[in-house]
């Protein structure tokens, strides 16, 4: 297993999203070790404030060791405006291989929950087998944008094996919990050819997809046709949503006509 090697401390952590699906959300540890490069937006954003200065910076995950603290102190303030608490949008509460961002990232959830306040997760990693133990109004979900391993390899280096976080996901399915996947960012056919039918299928078992396209990245644009793909793909994930009686949401920006 990895260990964290750095600790920050912070005044606040629940803030309104600006995310168009989001409510409330919370970032209990900055940087991802996952290493994403489609681009990330959440690095390019941390970089460009000064946050970070370097990818691999980004990479070396720092916890913010207050966390539970600070839910203490703002969970009685914010209980009557949630309605769901999302983890994470800038950075991913259970990097693969990293038992103390995991066990955090539960005590948090649970914490939540006991202020009757629901959680909603996205993860590249594995969703742990414990979150059976948390409230049953919870909402899991993992990051699924293709089933090659070569890809992922490319594009998400350090995250979990895209076999491994659908199964993780199907057992939470299989307990009873709602679960979903956002397939975002989509890559354009010139970064990858793949059939999204086939990752739709692959995990039928979900409550709900979210799809959007890929942005901040040069070989979308550089691919002519990007508009139009993306309009298809948004097509197919609403007739294939619509046909297995799926929620879906379809990303601003992502389909155009």
């Amino acid at each position: 297993m990895k260990k964290v090697k750095k600790f920050i401390m912070r005044r606040s952590l629940i803030y309104k999203t600006k995310v168009e699906y989001g409510d409330y959300t919370m970032n209990h540890i900055q940087g991802c070790s996952h290493g994403c490069k489609y681009p990330c937006y959440a690095y390019l954003l941390k970089k460009r404030f000064g946050v970070i200065k370097s990818y691999e910076e980004w990479c070396e995950p720092a916890i913010v060791e207050n966390t539970l603290e600070l839910l203490d102190k703002e969970l009685p303030r914010f209980k009557e405006k949630i309605q769901m608490l999302h983890l994470c949008f800038t950075t991913d509460p259970f990097m693969y291989g990293y038992d103390e961002i995991s066990d955090l990232s539960i005590a948090a959830i649970k914490k939540c929950n006991s202020y009757e306040i629901p959680c909603s997760v996205l993860t590249k990693g594995v969703l742990p087998k414990e979150l059976i133990y948390c409230s049953n109004k919870n909402e899991y979900g993992i990051t699924l944008v293709s089933l090659s391993e070569s890809f992922r390899n490319l594009m998400e280096p350090n995250s979990a094996p895209y076999k491994e976080r659908i199964n993780a996901l199907k057992y939470l399915h299989n307990q009873g919990f709602k679960t979903w996947i956002s397939i975002e960012p989509y890559p354009t056919p010139n970064i990858i050819t793949q059939d999204i039918n086939e990752i739709l299928n692959e995990v039928k078992f979900v409550d709900k997809i979210i799809f959007g396209k890929m942005n901040y990245s040069s070989r979308v644009t550089e691919y002519k046709s990007n508009n139009e793909f993306y309009n298809e793909m948004s097509l197919k994930v609403i007739e294939w949503c619509n046909k297995n009686n799926k929620s879906y949401h379809i990303k601003n920006g992502t389909f155009t006509l």
